[in-house]
């Protein structure tokens, strides 16, 4: 299972970006999918994450801003980010909970992270 992320970028406070993930290679069925941030000199930490049926969850710090969504056909999962503050910069890592065939179990995927940076 691969991760593929881009949306990433520089945006000015208040403003918005949407990140998408899509998943591909060889999956039978894919669980939940989510976002997770690392700033610098901090931990990764959950942004948002939502279920197989669309059951989401997401950081304090985020709610009422940021909106994730996912397209199950698609495989893919999207993070809407609107009035985004400085201390949203970090790199943004997709993450899923995946089946990759009928002989092994679910596992845990990660993508390789798009950066994103508030800055005036």
């Amino acid at each position: 299972v691969q991760l593929q992320a881009s949306g990433g970028g520089l945006v000015q406070p208040g403003g918005s970006l949407r990140l998408s993930c899509a998943a591909s290679g060889s999956i039978v069925s894919i669980a939940d999918m989510g976002w997770y941030r690392q700033a610098p000199g901090k931990q990764r930490e959950l942004v948002a994450r939502i279920t197989s049926s669309g059951t989401t969850n997401y950081a304090d710090s985020v709610k009422g801003r940021f909106t994730i969504s996912r397209d199950n056909a698609k495989n893919t999962v999207y993070l809407q980010m609107s009035s985004l503050k400085p201390e949203d910069t970090a790199v943004y890592f997709c993450n899923t909970v995946a089946r990759p065939n009928y002989y092994s179990g679910y596992d845990n995927y990660w993508g390789q992270g798009t950066q994103v940076t508030v800055s005036s």
